[in-house]
């Protein structure tokens, strides 16, 4: 077995560091690796550049054991990772026939292209290398190894190299590689920044034990507070879930979960366990909450449906708003809310509800009601939690928020309908 703990992620192509294409790709391979127990070391991105890329390997393969390379494997010109690791590894390129098979299928039968030689080229591996069929796709995966390290090269496209990684990478890496033992604990807080929370925390930091360290991950009204424990031998459990029940008694007033789990899981969770059915009313947020709500599968056994009531005429019509509460008050208020939320419970016969009203920007703002002002209604026909706000940024990230902070409110109202 190979002494391979570390591992340094390299995302290349031109387009990521231009910021035309967001590299979500790293982010999803160390959640994957942490999961085995493979530290995470550095992750480097570079661009379609021989040189650059060349370095990037030598550096990463004389720090870490394992080195995990996407990007780069495609049948265009820019695509130059496949002949650069072919020259890298002093091989020469085979044509791997399962692979093109593969293709000659997709082309054949799928597609109903002909297949050109460009299409058959992405078949040649370097004789070097074990090759990682790739169903998702027509570019395999490529699995180096010399002198006790590990470099692999996976597609670019996220769906494609999550299939490899899944299939292949991970079980390959659990049977080959030494790996170290990783438990983390995380809880959400809110109402309370880092700074705040650190303060309090600083007599708990103190005398955490050698082998648990803290993380502080704040984002934007939330903060995570995660604990590791990471060792070559079995963890305590013991001790860190006994850490853990002190951190969340320290937090308490501030705790609004012990898992780490976006809220609309969160929620999901709640409405099943309550059996409780939910609804949606959006005009700020475009059906934004609507969307994180059913990217959960098996959703649809709780959600009933929603109304983005964008326009007056739209709130009026479709949710029963009365005509004389937005000339009074506003689409922009407590009062216009509630009513999106009753009319959507109506509407839809749901047990709870979220609407959501504002002023995303960057115009459209007042005196008494500037750009970021949001009022959310959030709960049921009988006692909803309703409140105003005021975010502080862009139109996109205003509509995150808002989201998140309706969730939240809904959450709010869930978990103390039940305690």
């Amino acid at each position: 077995m190979q002494n391979t703990t570390s591992a340094i992620i390299i995302t290349i192509g031109d387009e990521l560091l231009i910021g035309q294409v967001i590299d979500t790709n790293s982010a999803w391979i160390a959640r994957a690796l942490n999961d085995i127990g493979i530290y995470v070391r550095k992750r480097i991105a570079v661009g379609d550049n021989k040189v650059a890329i060349q370095q990037a390997f030598d550096q990463s393969l004389s720090e870490a054991g394992i080195v995990l390379v996407t990007g780069g494997l495609g049948p265009t010109a820019d695509d130059i990772t496949k002949p650069l690791l072919c020259e890298y590894f002093e091989s020469s390129l085979v044509t791997h026939q399962p692979t093109l098979d593969h293709i000659r299928h997709l082309f054949e039968n799928v597609h109903k292209r002909p297949l050109t030689e460009r299409n058959i080229q992405q078949a040649a591996v370097p004789a070097c290398c074990t090759p990682l069929f790739n169903a998702m796709g027509t570019a395999p995966g490529m699995w180096f190894e010399k002198s006790s390290k590990i470099l692999i090269s996976l597609p670019g496209v996220p769906i494609e190299m999550q299939h490899l990684m899944t299939e292949q990478v991970i079980p390959r890496l659990r049977e080959q590689c030494q790996h170290q033992f990783i438990e983390h604990r995380t809880l959400i807080t809110h109402g309370i920044g880092e700074s705040a929370l650190a303060d309090i925390l600083v007599p708990f930091e103190t005398q955490l034990p050698s082998s648990i360290k803290l993380a502080y991950l704040p984002n934007h009204g939330f903060v995570r507070l995660r604990l590791t424990q990471q060792s070559t031998e079995q963890p305590d459990v013991e001790l860190i879930e006994k850490t853990f029940g002190q951190l969340k008694k320290i937090v308490a007033d501030y705790l609004i979960w012990d898992r780490d789990e976006p809220l609309d899981q969160i929620i999901f969770g709640l409405l099943q366990t309550q059996n409780k059915t939910i609804a949606t009313a959006e005009s700020c947020s475009g059906g934004y909450i609507a969307h994180l709500l059913t990217r959960n599968p098996g959703i649809s056994s709780v959600y009933k449906g929603s109304v983005i009531a964008y326009a007056y005429d739209v709130k009026t019509r479709s949710l029963g708003v009365p005509e004389q509460i937005l000339q009074s008050y506003g689409a922009v208020s407590e009062e216009t809310v509630h009513h999106m939320l009753l009319g959507i419970l109506d509407e839809v016969q749901a047990d709870v509800g979220i609407a959501v009203s504002g002023i995303m920007g960057p115009e459209g703002g007042t005196p008494d009601k500037p750009v970021g002002t949001v009022c959310i209604a959030a709960g049921d026909r009988h006692n909803p939690i309703i409140k105003t706000y005021r975010f502080r940024f862009n139109r996109e990230k205003n509509i995150q928020l808002t989201a998140l902070y309706a969730l939240n409110l809904l959450r709010s109202f869930l978990t103390s309908s039940v305690s």
